[in-house]
């Protein structure tokens, strides 16, 4: 099984770690190959970033797609890895395989069994966009917010320890006070911390792209 996972962030480097978590949670049970979106922010922060981010999506799957029907590459699932799910309809419209958001699979493993979720993030310019979200996929019953961390999202990203402090401090609150029984943590390119904050929790803390990964071998494997 071969699972292309897209990162709408024009990081190289974010790609990188992405792939790498992806490969842990596959266990082996699929290639996992990354690409990088050719323009836009290196890290999305805000709505505009956001949508710049989904053309570039539409544009890697028209890409990819081409290949695919030249018979150059043959893919079983695709992931957008962005919280936001940017461009994942065109994506949708454009490729012959599943193709599944880091948002929408983080939200269902979440919400699974009714249970309250909340989501935490770094970047406030995002919030309207990830409550909306919630609400397109039918959660608006169970979802319990979205909670910020303190401080500026670039400078924690390049501050492994205060992102990792100020994504647990958010955590609590979204559990004491929102009434959180999961928690997502919201965004591609904290894949990293949020793996560190799973045996500090009291509840799940879901991470978006081995959810992602879960579902398109759930998929692959019902196909089959």
């Amino acid at each position: 099984m071969h699972i292309v996972l897209f990162n709408p962030n024009s990081n190289e480097a974010t790609t990188d770690t992405m792939v790498a978590i992806a490969r842990e949670a596959a266990a082996g049970s699929a290639m996992i190959t990354g690409r990088t979106a050719p323009f836009g922010a290196r890290m999305i922060v805000d709505q505009t970033a956001l949508s710049k981010s989904g053309e570039a999506i539409a544009q890697m799957a028209k890409d990819l797609a081409a290949e695919i029907a030249a018979g150059r590459q043959r893919v079983d699932a695709v992931i957008v890895s962005a919280f936001g799910d940017p461009g994942l309809d065109a994506a949708r419209d454009a490729l012959p395989c599943p193709v599944i958001g880091i948002g929408e699979a983080g939200m269902a493993e979440a919400a699974a069994g009714g249970r309250p979720f909340a989501v935490v993030t770094t970047t406030p310019g995002l919030v309207e966009a990830i409550n909306a979200r919630a609400a397109a996929l039918g959660y608006t019953a169970q979802f319990r917010g979205t909670r910020l961390t303190e401080g500026d999202p670039t400078e924690l990203t390049a501050a492994p320890a205060r992102l990792e402090a100020a994504l647990a401090a958010a955590v609590d609150a979204s559990v004491e006070e929102d009434g959180a029984e999961a928690v997502i943590i919201g965004g591609g390119p904290l894949a990293r911390v949020a793996k560190l904050l799973t045996p500090r929790s009291a509840v799940p803390i879901i991470e978006p792209v081995p959810a992602a990964i879960r579902r398109a071998l759930t998929l692959s494997a019902a196909a089959a």
